[in-house]
């Protein structure tokens, strides 16, 4: 098949490592794979998270990464093309193809509306993006758009049936590359120690973490934290005293991050996935998290880590105590069960399932039956 992925552009995100994972397992499977970036739409000063917002907040504006340091940009076997301006994707800008898949709610609206000529079109759904900072009423409409969706959790495959009233959405968990992440049986630390990915997105529930931890210390005074992230901390969300931090930390030393903490927290208030939860444990590190993304599929509560409620800091503290309270038989039982729950899922699965879900069935529903309103969509939307 000939292979179109609609993308933003390249940046760290974990949302892109998913795409180029599979596009590069797919590419090795034999099909022609593209992934296709729009150019970075201008800051908004005044947003949050625009340079003057960051400044204001006290932060310094992060240095863009470089194209080699990107998830796309580390991409082999796949064409990586870059435009010269935001969306919306031109039928110009697309090749003649089998499939198209839109990786953004906005490129959903740019997939809908390609011709035909350009490839059957898809959805792969990583999270329900409506949110606060978003046209809520636009970004939400991307779901009932006349594409193929492709879902990397339950939650997400649900919401798109019973929100959307879609009932043809394919299930395409993530999954954990063993190459990478994975760490020999091991006792407890010398020093108790927590481990969180750092982020500033207010959905990661970085605050909730913290505070969780903070509570945890009252008890454990000795506790230690370790954190890594795209961007430093800011004074809004600073980490503890004495707390070690790496900055965008590669694949090979973010296994030794995992692998050196006793427990990894993982407080979203809502999530798509959620991979380090993945990664974590299968570096053998119990993971406290809450219910959201990936989490109530992959954690067994009391089994290889603990569950929590949203945005609840003090059910988070007692997960944090309990997993590090244990004696040190009890702590190696939940790390070999950390490593058990994901092994036997990798990427080269989890792309036959993506691969699968690309080739249409003999009963398929066209895959654009509205290219004239799904452009006006897209017009309208300012994509």
């Amino acid at each position: 098949m000939r292979i179109t992925f609609l993308a933003n552009a390249p940046n760290l995100s974990g949302g892109q490592r998913v795409v180029a994972l599979h596009a590069e397992r797919l590419a090795a499977l034999g099909h022609e794979v593209r992934v296709i970036c729009v150019a970075s739409k201008p800051s908004r000063g005044g947003r949050r998270f625009g340079p003057l917002g960051r400044l204001a907040a006290g932060l310094r504006a992060p240095r863009p990464p470089r194209r080699e340091e990107t998830h796309f940009g580390r991409m082999t076997g796949v064409d990586l093309r870059l435009l010269d301006r935001p969306g919306p994707f031109r039928p110009e800008d697309v090749p003649d193809g089998d499939v198209v898949v839109a990786s953004w709610w906005e490129h959903a609206f740019s997939a809908a509306a390609l011709p035909p000529r350009k490839g059957a079109g898809h959805y792969f759904v990583q999270h329900h993006e409506v949110h606060a900072h978003l046209p809520a009423h636009i970004s939400a409409g991307s779901y009932h758009l006349p594409l193929r969706k492709i879902a990397v959790s339950g939650w997400l495959r649900d919401l798109m049936r019973t929100r959307y009233g879609d009932d043809d959405v394919a299930l395409v968990p993530n999954a954990v590359d063993h190459g990478l992440f994975h760490a020999p049986p091991r006792g407890r630390a010398p020093v108790p120690t927590v481990g969180l990915m750092h982020a500033d997105t207010p959905f990661k529930g970085v605050d909730v973490a913290l505070e969780a931890i903070a509570l945890a210390r009252r008890r454990l005074p000795e506790l230690e934290t370790l954190a890594f992230g795209r961007a430093p901390p800011g004074r809004d969300l600073p980490l503890p005293p004495g707390a070690r931090f790496e900055l965008r930390p590669d694949q090979a030393r973010l296994r030794e991050l995992y692998a050196a903490c006793d427990v990894w927290i993982a407080a979203s208030r809502s999530e798509g996935f959620g991979l380090p939860i993945l990664e974590a444990l299968a570096c053998r590190t119990p993971v406290v998290a809450t219910r959201a993304g990936c989490a109530p599929d992959a954690i067994e509560d009391g089994v290889n880590g603990r569950l929590a409620p949203v945005d609840d800091a003090a059910a988070l503290a007692e997960g944090l105590l309990d997993m590090l309270g244990r004696d040190e038989a009890g702590w190696r039982a939940m790390s070999e069960a950390a490593a058990a729950s994901v092994a036997g899922y990798g990427w080269d699965e989890a792309a036959a399932r993506f691969e699968a879900a690309l080739r249409p069935a003999p009963d398929a529903r066209p895959s654009r039956p509205a290219v004239a309103g799904a452009s006006q969509a897209t017009r309208n939307s300012g994509v």
